[in-house]
This record gives C-alpha cells, structure tokens and sequence, in this order.
C-alpha cells in the first residue's frame, strides 16, 4: 500500500492534514534559517565586548561592534546606548525606550510562532473528525447489509477511519516539539535582552528603582551578566 491510496482511503481530511504538515515543516525550516542568521547562540561574544567597551567609556566602537551584530540582543543594546547618552531621557524613559525595542525584537522572532502551534493543536481534532466520519461511514455501510453482515466490512471500515487519527497524531507531535523548541529559544532571548538593557542601565547609573545599589558582580551573580 502506497501514500497515495492510504490517503485516499483517510478520506478528505487526510489531504487538509498533509497540507498543514507541509506548512508546518515550512514554517520550522523558516525559523530555524532565521534563527541561524541572527546567531542566536553564536554571538554573545561579541555582545559582551560591546559591553565591555561601554563600561571603557568607548561608547563609537561599541556602536560599531553593536551594529555589526545580527544578533536582537544586539539591536537592544544598542538602542539602549542611544538612549543612555541622551541627557534629556530619564530612567523610566531609557527603561520605555528598551522595552520597547525588545518587544518589536521579539515580536519578529515569535511570528509564525502561533500558526505552529495552532498547526500543532489542530491536526489531532481533524484527524478524530476523521474518524468520526469514518466511523459513521461504516456502520452506514452495515445497516445497508442487513442480516448479511460481513465482519471484514466492519473491521475494514474501522481501520481506515483510523487513520486520519493516526495522520493527525503524526503532524501534532512533531509540530508541537519543535513549537516548544523554538519558543524556548525566544524566552532566552527575551531574558538576556531583560539583562543586558538592566546591565547597561547600572552602568550609566539609570538603573530602575530597585536596582540602584546593584553592582556588576551582583549582576552577573544573578545573571544579568550573561
């Protein structure tokens, strides 16, 4: 038995199922690329040299070294940069300016984020309401025998609407690992933005209220220094 005719014994189900495994498979390659080219794991380094360079005063080749980053983390700090040197921002407005770049970072990274996981959610419901029509479909085919009842209609009947279950089981489990990856990912990325606008804000003394007696080995202790 081939793809072809296991799908068409699923029924139409079975094709709206393959369509949002093909969107899902489409959509984690799509992350995984962007994820790579942002070098989410691959450029701390050079984030904690542009800090390095902050704390040095050498606030243009922290510019540099910021702007050269691919990496969110990076575009938060340096807007953070931007705003600390401005004399007329304050700590609540630094503090505004930082979540506010984090969010539009984050908000990039998360899309198509919930289309996964609805992917993830649904194909389990489809492939059931597959079945359910299968189901019906057989005992239909049974009260249409009557008295001449071939047990193999029935069993038949069953297995095949047993499959879209089994196809929708199939999308869901894989979509949803790599929804908790990927998601994973991001509330990493979230954090280490958290911390480093923080670190930076201590820096330059612009530190939220609670955090002006921080220094930077409690920071770190903590891990704000990342």
């Amino acid at each position: 038995m081939n793809a072809t005719s296991v799908l068409a014994q699923g029924g139409p189900v079975m094709y709206v199922l393959l369509a949002l495994s093909v969107l899902a498979t489409a959509i984690v390659l799509l992350k995984l690329y962007e994820f790579s080219r942002c070098q989410l794991r691959r450029s701390q380094p050079l984030i904690e040299e542009a800090v390095r360079l902050i704390e040095d005063g050498d606030y243009g080749s922290a510019r540099d070294c910021l702007h050269d980053c691919p990496n969110p983390v990076a575009r938060v700090a340096e807007a953070a940069l931007a705003a600390l040197l401005d004399e007329r921002m304050d700590a609540s407005v630094v503090d505004a300016e930082i979540g506010r770049v984090g969010s539009r970072e984050i908000r990039g990274l998360e899309s198509w984020l919930r289309g996964l996981s609805s992917i993830a959610h649904l194909s389990p419901l489809l492939g059931l309401l597959g079945t359910v029509f299968g189901m019906i479909a057989a005992f239909m085919q049974i009260q249409e025998a009557g008295s001449q009842v071939d047990p193999s209609l029935l069993s038949g009947g069953i297995w095949e609407a047993l499959l879209t279950t089994a196809f929708g089981l199939t999308v869901a489990i894989p979509a949803m690992a790599a929804f908790y990856f990927l998601e994973g990912e991001v509330d990493r990325v979230r954090a280490v933005m958290k911390d480093m606008g923080l670190r930076l804000m201590v820096c330059f003394g612009k530190a939220p209220a609670g955090a002006e007696n921080l220094d930077k080995a409690t920071l770190t202790q903590e891990g704000y220094g990342v």
